[in-house]
């Protein structure tokens, strides 16, 4: 995916914080900067370092990577903010445990490869630090649970950094169905449908371009992404769609996920890719992928409601994440742009663009802070997801997406491979929050802060 440089108009580099304060409001600016450490520097996690250097409350302590080049990108990002260059953390596998040591962080936000999330994520909450941790969270189903103990253990918080929670179409539909615009929930739709044969294959030669490469010749994320690929057969990365959906239902919080039964398609896609671009006889056409082309997993949740979630990384296609909201008033999808609102739509039976009510029914955190979300990262929903990071920090109190939205969102992805092993049996998701979502209430996007 292509990163957008984070450009406000009112930037003035090395000006005071009362001349530029396009970030923090007056509560903000009343308490300390949140000093910040980032494990992981490679391109998403440049991306949420750039975040992070263009707002006044915040100070950048530490970095921490295995690839000098990353972290030299990280201070040259650092310096040419008029910032003191991060302590840097690069000696080996395992130097972010000095990293998390350290006294004078206050949050480490991680963007490793996803392997590394959960290693990485227990040791900061160990040392009592607001941990950030992308997506997705957990790769196994332990690791949700280790995630969700040290948490207990601990009182550290662990907030998994979804994005796509924020993004201003589904921040508007949110505020509808809290509204009761489309009745009662029924059934909703997600998925993570993206052509990532060029990022699965890259040889790092023509950046995002393409060669058949990955493993140790690969570039980036196919260095060690695409291993997946061959390894698993399972909805791989389920939170960017389940995510924004699972707020939707008040998931943990006065609804929860039971089980689940998933399906895969054959796996064709990799395969034909390799023999397009590097031919029958290239190495790489010998290796046979688990993952199926297309993986689709239906969840029953406690209220009834079921949710289908897509995942399409494989075969050619335009990116989607086809949302699909449906209740007893009507349906709004994000494919087409379309709502239809039952009694209301002017034609029966018929869409009508969404457009005109993300403008009614657009979320508050929106309205205040567009301006300052102004061509940040994925259309402005990286400002948002780290300000509510940062505000958590601020505010001593748990992230809004917090460790067992974590736990359970992530813990999809192993729980599909299990089903499609067992020949798509339902198999049960555990209940992270042991009872909790009984009496837990919704906090997501009820503030001005998240």
């Amino acid at each position: 995916m292509k990163r957008r440089k984070f450009i406000t108009s009112s930037l003035i580099i090395g000006s005071t914080a009362a001349i530029y304060q396009p970030f923090s409001d007056s509560k903000s600016l009343e308490q300390k900067n949140v000093r910040l450490g980032f494990i992981g520097v490679g391109l998403r996690g440049r991306n949420h370092l750039e975040m992070a250097l263009y707002r006044n409350d915040v100070d950048v302590v530490a970095i921490c990577d295995v690839d000098p080049k990353a972290l030299a990108l990280a201070q040259k990002m650092i310096s040419n903010k008029g910032r003191n260059p991060a302590i840097e953390y690069g000696k080996g596998d395992h130097d972010f445990e000095n990293l998390v040591k350290r006294d004078d962080i206050d949050g480490v936000i991680i963007a490793t490869p996803w392997e590394w999330h959960v290693p990485m994520a227990l040791a900061s909450m160990k040392e009592g630090k607001y941990t950030g941790v992308e997506v997705s969270a957990t790769v196994t189903l332990k690791e949700s649970w280790d995630l969700v103990n040290m948490h207990e253990k601990t009182g550290a918080h662990c907030m998994i950094l979804e994005n796509v929670c924020y993004r201003r179409d589904v921040m508007a539909v949110l505020n509808m169905v809290r509204q009761g615009i489309f009745g009662t929930l029924s059934h909703v739709q997600c998925g993570y449908q993206h052509d990532l044969r060029e990022v699965k294959f890259n040889d790092g030669i023509n950046p995002y371009g393409g060669g058949v490469e990955f493993g140790e010749k690969g570039f980036s994320e196919a260095k060690w992404r695409t291993q997946h690929s061959v390894d698993r057969n399972g909805d791989l990365y389920p939170t960017h769609g389940l995510g924004p959906v699972a707020e939707m239902l008040n998931i943990n919080r006065g609804n929860q996920f039971l089980y689940l039964t998933s399906m895969a398609s054959p796996s064709m896609g990799l395969h034909d890719y390799i023999v397009k671009k590097g031919g029958e006889n290239h190495p790489n056409a010998k290796v046979k992928f688990k993952l199926g082309d297309v993986v689709q997993t239906m969840i029953k949740c406690a209220n009834g409601e079921t949710i289908l979630i897509t995942h399409d990384t494989n075969l050619p296609r335009p990116y989607s994440l086809g949302f699909r909201v449906q209740g007893t008033n009507g349906i709004w999808t994000e494919d087409n742009k379309s709502i239809y609102l039952d009694g209301v739509s002017p034609k029966k039976h018929s869409w009508e663009e969404f457009k005109p009510y993300q403008e009614k029914y657009d979320h508050p955190l929106w309205k205040n802070h567009a301006s300052d979300a102004e061509n940040a990262g994925h259309g402005g929903i990286d400002y948002f997801v780290l300000r509510a990071f940062i505000e958590a920090i601020k505010n001593k109190v748990a992230p809004p997406i917090d460790v067992y939205d974590a736990a359970a969102w992530s813990a999809i992805s192993p729980l599909s491979e299990e089903s499609i092993k067992k020949g798509s049996t339902a198999v049960q998701i555990p209940d992270f929050t042991r009872g909790k979502w009984k009496t837990n209430k919704p906090i997501f996007g009820l503030t001005n802060e998240y």
